[in-house]
């Protein structure tokens, strides 16, 4: 778990790096798009190793379970209950590694709000319970 937090920051500080001499490679996102990104759901940066979105929730949303990535999330704004572990109902692959569902069975819920983080590793099912006008920054970090 370490070893991800240690990774959230690492990603973060490149997405926050600023200059005229930033070296090639080094993605950055101005507190213009963060602040879309947050209130809208949007890429920041895309890399073959790591994403880095902004996300928005007013609602609950199904269930998911991914074996190429962790999510890194900080919560930035609002308040949700997300489901961690457990089964994810009517199950279906979308794409290669990548399973949805309608919620899940069993689990363990954890209540988030501002200033939290959490990481979930590959292969856990996760859904997005219950959420009240959310915000959360998050990095998806590839296998």
């Amino acid at each position: 778990m370490k070893f991800f937090a240690a990774l959230a920051i690492l990603f973060t500080a490149t997405v926050w790096m600023t200059g005229a001499d930033t070296p090639a490679g080094v993605v950055y996102a101005d507190h213009d798009k963060v602040a879309v990104a947050l209130a809208k759901g949007g890429p920041l940066a895309t890399t073959p190793g790591f994403v880095v979105m902004g996300n928005h929730r007013n609602g609950p949303a199904g269930s998911e379970m991914h074996e190429g990535h962790s999510h890194v999330f900080y919560v930035t704004d609002g308040t949700a209950t997300i489901v961690l572990g457990g089964t994810i109902v009517d199950s279906k692959t979308t794409e290669p590694g990548e399973i949805r569902g309608s919620k899940i069975d069993g689990g363990t819920e954890q209540k988030l709000s501002k200033g939290d983080v959490i990481v979930i590793p590959p292969g856990t099912p996760h859904w997005w319970k219950e959420t009240s006008s959310f915000s959360y920054f998050v990095v998806n970090v590839n296998k």
